[in-house]
């Protein structure tokens, strides 16, 4: 498995967010207790700007795995924004279905402007 999320993790890095999604998937599928492949997909659901989705999979992996700090990190940061932006419209608690993914709307894109 750690090879399946080593080229996840290298496919995310490039930008391409269909493959590492469908390898972080395959790695959750197959043990669905994987807090690091919950991580990744999470990380990918941000990429493309939803963060209602990633935040799901965030507290997923920190449940599982209360000392993983990148879940932790995650979560706390959703949280954040959420709290920033407002409650949530009903029905919208995920990115809209024709959104383009956008690296710079991604939760991510956000605090690489911030560094």
């Amino acid at each position: 498995m750690i090879e399946l999320l080593l080229e996840a993790e290298r496919s995310l890095s490039m930008g391409r967010l269909d493959e590492a999604g469908r390898l972080y998937r395959l790695v959750a599928d197959a043990d669905p207790h994987d807090s690091i492949a919950l991580v990744g997909l999470a990380r990918v659901a941000a990429e493309r700007a939803d963060d209602a989705g990633a935040l799901v999979y965030a507290r997923r992996a920190l449940a599982l795995d209360p000392q993983n700090t990148a879940a932790g990190r995650l979560v706390e940061r959703l949280t954040d924004l959420a709290a920033e932006r407002g409650p949530v419209p009903p029905g919208r608690e995920t990115a809209p279905a024709d959104a383009a993914p956008s690296r710079q709307r991604g939760l991510f894109a956000r605090f690489r402007r911030e560094r």
